[in-house]
This record gives C-alpha cells, structure tokens and sequence, in this order.
C-alpha cells in the first residue's frame, strides 16, 4: 500500500497483519533464523509505516468482507489501505481488485 508523503515521495503502509502472514512459513519451518530476519529486516525498513489493527479498521474489515467476500487477512489488509488513503495497494492476489476504492497493482500483471 503506497501514501504520498510530500511532492513525489511515497511511503508504504501495511498492516501489521503482514507480519504475521509472513512469518508463517518461516515458523512452520522451524527456521527462527529465517523467522529473526524478516522482522528485523521489515521492523526497521525505511518508509514503511506499520499500521496497528483498530476497531475502525475491524468494522470496515468487516463490511468489505461481507460485501466483497475476501478472506479476513484480506479484507483486513483491504480496510488498512482503506483507512491509510493509500493511493495504491501492490499485491500478486487479483482478489483485492473486488474491493471499490483501492488502486490495485497486480505484479503478476508487470513481470
């Protein structure tokens, strides 16, 4: 999920739901090395604002789920960038292209 931030920066958002997403593999694993890098790495990456689960963001999680029939880390993630005014949410998952309001870019539809 990109913001603007000042004239032609951006900055990244996401949820803190991202986290947890990603590290599952890594937990599965068994691999705290793998589990110890990306939270390092991400914890600290530049322009990347974590956004914390609020009870705003749930309710909209909600809606768009009952709406939109996302998954809820998707309609969670969807109602983050929502709430952010992110101007675009970068994904490889076509499914949040249900969701109205968001710009989505699907990289499978760059590379």
């Amino acid at each position: 999920m990109f913001s603007s931030l000042e004239q032609g920066e951006f900055v990244a958002v996401t949820s803190t739901i991202t986290m947890t997403e990603l590290l599952v593999h890594p937990y599965r694993d068994y691999d705290l090395q793998r589990v110890n890098e990306l939270a390092g790495l991400l914890s600290i990456y530049p322009n990347l604002d974590w956004i914390p689960g609020t009870l705003a963001i749930a309710i909209l999680a909600a809606e768009i789920r009952a709406n939109h029939r996302l998954a809820t880390p998707d309609a969670l993630q969807a109602a983050t960038a929502l709430h952010a005014n992110a101007t675009g949410l970068l994904t490889n998952d076509p499914i949040f292209k249900r969701v109205p309001g968001l710009d989505v870019l699907v990289l499978d539809d760059y590379l």
